[in-house]
């Protein structure tokens, strides 16, 4: 069964979910900053087939996420090393963890913590606003089309209903 692509819609999101395609690839992005970086140490600490590792490390150069770099020439054999692309996902995977840790963790507590090296604590990933540094919540955020929306769809009815809380007092993303 072919999926749907979400690659040319007007929204981040689901670029990003186009992109990623399924459980695997994040988790292969997770093994790349734990600093896993050949097929084989991938393989292991996944547990993934073969095949599947190899497209979506194939996925993940062609979107210029990792870099492919060969590091030894009889036989030629290549490492995957994130580039600034990849790097800059570090923010999904460490929100990801956090709400992971807040929601799904047991009783023993979160399996996988943060430490930010330069203050020497464990610490928890957290939205806040570039501009003001106030954390951003559902309850005070409000999605707005940006200069990127397409002309077509911003014309449509129910898109402008959609996106009718643009006002000051409209709704926020916790009732969106």
């Amino acid at each position: 069964m072919r999926r749907t692509s979400f690659a040319n819609w007007p929204c981040s999101i689901a670029r990003t979910m186009d992109l990623l395609g399924d459980w695997w690839t994040p988790l292969v992005l997770r093994e790349s900053f734990y600093g896993v970086t050949r097929f084989d140490v991938f393989q292991q600490q996944l547990g993934i087939a073969r095949n599947t590792l190899a497209d979506r490390l194939r996925r993940l150069v062609d979107e210029g996420i990792l870099e492919k770099r060969p590091y030894q020439s009889e036989p030629v054999r290549h490492e995957y090393v994130l580039t600034e692309k990849g790097r800059d996902f570090f923010g999904v995977l460490a929100a990801m963890n956090s709400w992971g840790n807040r929601w799904l963790s047991g009783d023993d507590g979160a399996p996988v913590v943060f430490r930010h090296e330069p203050c020497g604590h464990d610490s928890t990933a957290e939205v806040v606003c570039a501009h003001c540094k106030a954390p951003m919540t559902s309850a005070d955020t409000r999605p707005r089309m940006g200069p990127g929306f397409p002309a077509g769809l911003a014309d449509r009815a129910e898109v402008r209903r959609r996106f009718a809380h643009d006002a000051v007092d409209g709704p926020a993303l916790e009732n969106f």
